[in-house]
Formats: structure tokens, sequence, C-alpha cells
């Protein structure tokens, strides 16, 4: 495990953004995720402080196989023979003197430095000045002039993994692919919803219009919007309940499940309950709302939204999808399966997925969601739909699952999908992308059971 470290009395003083930028990468590296350890420092920092300390975090780990390139031709020796500390903090120096061109070269080489002794690796020092120096010198270096193979030379511009491009390379053309992985490095656009039962949704959008903010409405799902140059109102708002944070892709799930009014509704992979609360709202919270997950630390995220949004259809119960449910059957009029999944479409979110996941781990999660889909199927009544979703661009985990159930399920057909054609596959599903739609990657698509 790694260490946080502290300063000593003597140290050069550390921007605060630096520091926490600089801990919570540390902590990334054992295992942590980034937007969580982001938003808990969100209070200990000013709003420019808050700011500098995401954007660092978050370009770092979104540019990190260039940046390594980057330090290997500046210090001219291995990554691996550099300390974990000290090759962060060369990757947080070299992200602002290549990124952030309103950070002087001089204070970006300084903080670096002063990172070094507040990590205790003073004899490090000599090391980070010089190879920050040079980058200074040598401005227009490019990692991948190069390279000579195409996977490579794009897994080094975009910092993906090959074998993540080699797939999607293979999967979707390279066109397609270089583009997918090219959107990843940029911010994810913020979307929401306003929760309809905590009033009009006019008096909200006023609220945030007058807070500076400025409004798009969605291009692929009614009722969704993307908000820039938001102020302390959409925080506000959100505490209070009255409008939910959630890509736009995520809110087109609980359209494509058409609960109704009166429905019974089993949303079987819930937590943290984005969908489920949706769901809950569009039906006039006349629906019965069954919400599943494994773990009943994650239902707790779904009762506090539920409470927060005032909805009393939400109903909480840990179970294990993988087994046979406790649940009886033909007993739903709409199923959702919202698979656990790689999460290949959030990157842009979440960039130190594409590090942590394998080939075998998609195989794995693919056989996984086969089984949630089947053991769900159980509980559709006849004429009911089924409803399955992926924040994942895996065709293993989308059209091979989905093709899969078709196949072992004869009593369910595929259905309809009420979206904009420029949304569905040539199969009948539907996709969305980063660089298409702007949203995050998603796959949808839906089933009936045959009546009898």
């Amino acid at each position: 495990m790694i260490d946080l470290v502290r300063s000593s009395p003597v140290s050069p003083a550390v921007s605060p953004a630096r520091r926490a930028a600089f801990e919570i990468l540390l902590r990334v590296e054992e295992g942590a995720y980034a937007s969580v350890l982001l938003a808990a420092r969100e209070q200990e920092l000013t709003p420019l402080d808050r700011a500098l300390c995401h954007e660092l975090v978050m370009g770092v780990l979104r540019r990190q196989l260039w940046l390594d390139r980057l330090i290997e031709y500046y210090a001219d020796r291995k990554l691996a023979e550099l300390d974990v500390a000290i090759r962060l903090i060369l990757r947080l120096g070299l992200y602002q003197l290549r990124f952030l061109s309103r950070v002087p070269a001089s204070a970006a080489v300084n903080e670096s430095v002063n990172l070094v002794n507040f990590a205790r690796l003073r004899s490090a020092g000599g090391l980070v000045n010089a190879v920050l120096r040079r980058a200074t010198r040598e401005p227009d270096v490019d990692p991948t002039k190069t390279i000579i193979d195409s996977v490579e030379k794009i897994s080094v511009a975009t910092s993906h993994p090959p074998w993540l491009i080699e797939r999607w390379t293979k999967a979707f053309g390279n066109e397609e692919a270089e583009a997918f992985a090219h959107s990843n490095n940029e911010p994810a656009p913020v979307s929401f919803r306003v929760v309809q039962n905590r009033g009009q949704s006019s008096k909200v959008m006023e609220e945030l219009r007058r807070s500076g903010s400025h409004l798009l409405p969605s291009k692929i799902v009614d009722g969704a919007w993307r908000i820039s140059g938001a102020g302390g109102s959409l925080s506000e708002l959100v505490a209070e309940g009255r409008i939910y944070l959630q890509d736009e892709a995520s809110q087109l799930v609980a359209g494509v499940l058409q609960a109704q009014p009166g429905d019974r509704v089993l949303d079987l992979c819930s937590a943290p309950g984005s969908k489920t609360t949706q769901i809950a709202d569009t039906t006039s919270e006349s629906a019965t709302i069954i919400a599943g997950d494994l773990h009943e630390h994650r239902l707790r995220t779904v009762v506090y939204t539920a409470r927060a949004h005032r909805l009393s259809s939400i109903h909480c119960v840990a179970l294990d999808g993988l087994h046979a449910l406790p649940l009886a059957e033909n007993a739903f009029d709409r199923v959702l399966v919202d698979a656990p999944c790689s999460g290949t479409g959030t990157l842009r979110r979440n960039p130190e997925i594409r590090w942590r996941i394998s080939p075998a781990d998609i195989q794995d999660l693919s056989q996984r969601q086969k089984q949630l889909l089947s053991n769900a199927a159980a509980t559709v009544k006849p004429g009911g739909r089924l409803v399955y979703s992926t924040c994942s661009v895996e065709i293993d985990e989308n059209e091979d699952v989905r093709q899969a159930f078709l196949e072992n399920n004869p009593s369910f057909r595929a259905a309809e999908l009420p979206l904009d054609a420029s949304l569905m596959t040539s199969l009948g599903a539907a996709r969305t992308w980063p660089h298409r739609q702007g949203t995050d990657g998603f796959f949808i698509c839906a089933f009936e059971r045959k009546r009898k």
C-alpha cells in the first residue's frame, strides 16, 4: 500500500490543488477511483483549486501513456526505474507544461520540485528539475513520431492499452476506433434531468438561467439537458433533490423500458439508482418498483436518492441476480437489467478503467451478463418487456449477449425501440458514442415475452 505523504515543517509550500492531485493519484495507483476521491476533497478546496485539481487528476489519467513516453525521452531512462511517486510528479509537471497554457512554465517546474520535497524524496529533486527544464527547452517533442505500427501509434497518441485499440479496430474499423479513443480524452458534458415529482420544471430552469448557466436540450432524449457555466445553484438543486445529474444515454433506458402507471417493475441491478428513480418519477408514483442489488450498502444510495426525490414507489431488495431470483415467475410487466460491465463507454469519466480491465475480464463479464439476463427473464409476464443495457462498447457484452439470449429463450422475441433511427444498429439495438452523440457509450436492446 502507498502511504499518503505529508510535508515536513521545512518543506517548501505546495499549492493545495497540486498537493490534492498528487495524493489522489497515489490512491488511484492503489486501485481507488478518481471520481470518488475528487468528490471527497471538494469541500477542503476553494473553487479555483478544486477546478485545477480536477483538471490535473483527470488530465494525467487520460494522457498517462503519452506522458510516460515523454518522461522516458526527457529522462533518458525507462519508466520502471523511477519510484511511483516520482512518476506521478513528472506526469503532473509535464501535463501542466503541455496542456495548461495559463500555468507559467516556471510555476510548473518549481511546484513539481516542491512536491518531491513534500513526498520526502529530496534526492530525486535534481532529476525532476532536470527533466522538466529539458521539457521547457524542447516543447515540441512528439512521442508518436517514430512509431510505425498503426495500433501502437494510436495507442500512444490516445493513451490506451494496445490490446484495446486492436480490439476496437477489429470490431468497428480503424476510423471509428481512433475517433472513439480520442474522444475518451475529452471532458464529458454535464447532463441532468429535472425531478418532476419535486415541482415545476420551468422554475428549476429559471433558477439555473438566473445563476448564469447555459442550458441546451438533449438531441437524443426528451427531458434531458446539458449545462455549462453552472454556478452554485446547480449543486444546491442537486442537494435538494430537484434535479439529478445523469448522462443523456443513461436517460434513454427508462424510455425504452416504457413502464406505465400501475405497472410492476423490476430493476435487477439498480444501484446507484439513476434509472430506478427516473422510472419512478415518470410513472407518476403509481408503479410498484422493486430495486434489486447484490450489496446492501449500494442499495442505501438508492434509498437516499428516492427520499431526496420524495419517491415512495421504490422498494429495495438485496439479492444475487446470478442465482435463481427470490421473486415470483411472470410477476413483472417491465424488467430492466442494466448489467455490471467493463465500463468502456465511460472512459471520459473513469479514465483509469482502461489500465485495469483485461480481455479475460470482458469474457467473464459477458458470461455473468448472460446469466443475469436469463434469471431476470423468468420474472417477465407474457406480453411484458425486458430491457438489457450496458455502458460498455464491447460486442462481447452487448450484441453477443443479446444473440445468446434470443437463441436460448424461444418464448421471447426482439422488441422495437422507441428511439431515433440515428441511434439504431442493423440488428435493432441502440448504441451511443462519445464521438458521435457526445454521450457515454451505451448499448440498449429490448425483448418481449410472447403471449401464449
